[in-house]
């Protein structure tokens, strides 16, 4: 017979303790999300993988907003945030530290999110575990900027089989999220 946990069941950290916790070497990079429903789930599910941060650029709303809070339900104040204004330049910040952008993205050459592991340009030989990787997630409608599509090293396409174009930025940002904590597991 299965029974639902409590809350207090799962042994989950409080924020300080949270703040801690030592962190998976990824930056989440938000390129102009307009919805803050979709800001307030990606904090969320940042939280539940341990990523080291959140860049927030162009029109992407940051914290402290009720509508951001209304899905991140109190991941705001755990997960680390920065904002930038040009998404350009957070990835340029980026790549001068040695972090690796992989744009998820639809394009010519993507890689497949299942072969992701198998691509030289994420292997755990070219990224130190220091340098880590960025994944950028772009706007609802327009996706990522071209420019930054052209600025990143690799684009990453999450596979799909039915007649949508594409997946709501914060399942994206769950799917590919999954993907990268399994290689960290």
């Amino acid at each position: 017979m299965f029974r639902k946990l409590l809350n207090s069941e799962l042994g989950r950290p409080d924020v300080e303790e949270y703040k801690k916790i030592e962190k998976i070497p990824v930056t989440v990079i938000l390129d102009n999300i307009r919805s803050m429903h979709n800001v307030g789930s990606v904090f969320r599910t940042c939280d539940a993988f341990k990523i080291k941060k959140i860049i927030l650029c162009g029109i992407t709303s940051t914290p402290p907003n009720p509508q951001i809070h209304k899905s991140a339900l109190g991941a705001e104040f755990s997960v680390d945030w920065e904002y930038e204004k040009e998404t350009i330049e957070a990835i340029k910040k980026l790549k001068k530290e040695g972090t690796a952008i992989l744009s998820v993205e639809q394009a010519v050459g993507s890689t497949s999110l299942e072969d992701l592991w198998e691509n030289e340009v994420v292997s755990k030989t070219n990224i130190p575990e220091s340098k880590g990787i960025a994944l950028v997630f772009g706007n609802e409608v327009k996706g990522v900027q071209q420019e930054v599509v052209n600025n990143s090293d690799l684009c990453v396409e999450i596979p799909q089989f039915g007649t949508k174009h594409s997946l709501n930025i914060s399942v994206s940002t769950g799917v590919v999220l999954w993907e990268i904590m399994r290689h960290y597991l």
